[in-house]
């Protein structure tokens, strides 16, 4: 059915009084209290690590221990992803990786900074350096990759772009959309797919373009749209939000795929592996077994030498990256391991209560698709 920028010789004399100075240190020798300059002694005094690899700490780590924050891109209010609770204090399952890479760095999860961005900010504020990592919802497409001048850490949510339609409408599939007016976000790859979707079937329809997430989940509240697409779990969020959410219902089609991942400069890859490796030690954790509750024990006690290499006791892992050997342990002191952010954020613990679905390790029963990199 159809639903529709002194002088030359003033520098000449600074220059040559300076060779002088040099030539006298020299030829005296040098002693514990005036050693050559090293790239890290801009570091000195600042948040400690048990161990620093000489040379491995890259130009976004120093300035963020420098400055004794991580300044952290999120989204500006999405349930369940990233938003303020009733006190003021963000939430959510990005908003924890932010929290576990603050704990990663400082052994802190409060040392973080969040700065809510719009899908039309997240990438330039990222290239003008407003923030050292994004954590928003963010797909990992080939043209962003390529042209973006990003770098793509890992993937922390798998997702798919579906439809929020009213029961009311008794539709069974997106198929059935045929001349309906959509709601969608500009400049997002939900618009994109949208139009391939419909444009494969053959299918008319009338998009509703609107600036943000929140716009379009504001028009379709207001029945200026039939169906509001968007990622998945955007929109069981959306749901959430509505007066009655039991008279809406997400269509079955999964029109895409949404890798969603944290995303940090392109030139510097030694913070990307300080990023990829706290995402993946999370994943590990939980594969593992250990939770915030066991930690400590684990720490003192596992003989698993898996779990003993994740959690510092052996090995200097931390160190390559320029951070504590027991960088991870902090992180999954802090927010626990992968499953337990996602159950209190996403899952069986939270509102939206998703399925772990693609999101379940890849050795589960049913198996998805996270899979923890090996620490060795």
């Amino acid at each position: 059915m159809t639903i529709r920028t002194p002088s030359r010789l003033t520098r000449l004399f600074a220059a040559g009084t300076a060779l002088a100075a040099a030539l006298v240190l020299a030829a005296c020798g040098g002693n514990d209290d005036k050693k050559a300059a090293t790239p890290d002694d801009d570091l000195a005094g600042l948040p400690p690590v048990e161990a620093t690899a000489p040379g491995t700490i890259g130009p976004t780590l120093a300035a963020v221990r420098r400055r004794g924050r991580l300044n952290c891109g999120v989204h500006e209010g999405l349930v369940g992803f990233a938003y303020t609770d009733n006190r003021g204090q963000w939430r959510g399952f990005d908003v924890d990786f932010c929290r576990a890479m603050a704990a990663a760095i400082f052994n802190d999860p409060d040392a973080v900074r969040f700065v809510p961005l719009t899908t039309a900010q997240r990438f330039e504020a990222l290239r003008e350096g407003r923030v050292d990592v994004v954590w928003r919802n963010t797909s990992w497409t080939m043209d962003r990759d390529v042209t973006e001048d990003v770098s793509f850490a890992g993937t922390n949510y798998y997702d798919g772009q579906g439809f929020l339609v009213r029961r009311a409408l008794n539709l069974g599939s997106a198929t059935e959309l045929n001349g309906a007016r959509i709601c969608v976000q500009a400049e997002s790859t939900s618009q994109l797919n949208l139009a391939d979707y419909f444009r494969l079937r053959g299918l008319e329809y009338e998009a509703v373009v609107v600036a943000t997430e929140e716009e379009a989940r504001r028009a379709y509240a207001e029945e200026r749209c039939d169906a509001f697409t968007a990622d998945v779990s955007a929109l069981a969020a959306a749901r959430t939000t509505l007066a009655n959410p039991e008279q809406h219902a997400i269509l079955p089609d999964v029109i895409s795929k949404e890798p969603l991942g944290p995303i940090v400069r392109r030139e510097d890859p030694h913070w990307t592996r300080v990023v990829r490796w706290t995402l993946n030690a999370l994943i590990l954790a939980e594969e593992y077994g250990v939770t915030r509750d066991t930690v400590a024990d684990q720490a003192k006690e596992a003989r698993d030498p898996r779990i003993r290499r994740l959690l510092g006791v052996e090995g200097e892992f931390g160190t390559r990256l320029g951070l504590s050997d027991r960088w991870a342990y902090q992180a999954i002191s802090a927010v626990g391991n992968y499953g337990e952010v996602f159950a209190r954020n996403l899952g069986s613990d939270s509102a939206l209560d998703l399925a772990r679905g693609l999101n379940a390790q890849w050795n589960a029963t049913p198996g998805g698709l996270i899979y923890g990199l090996p620490i060795r």
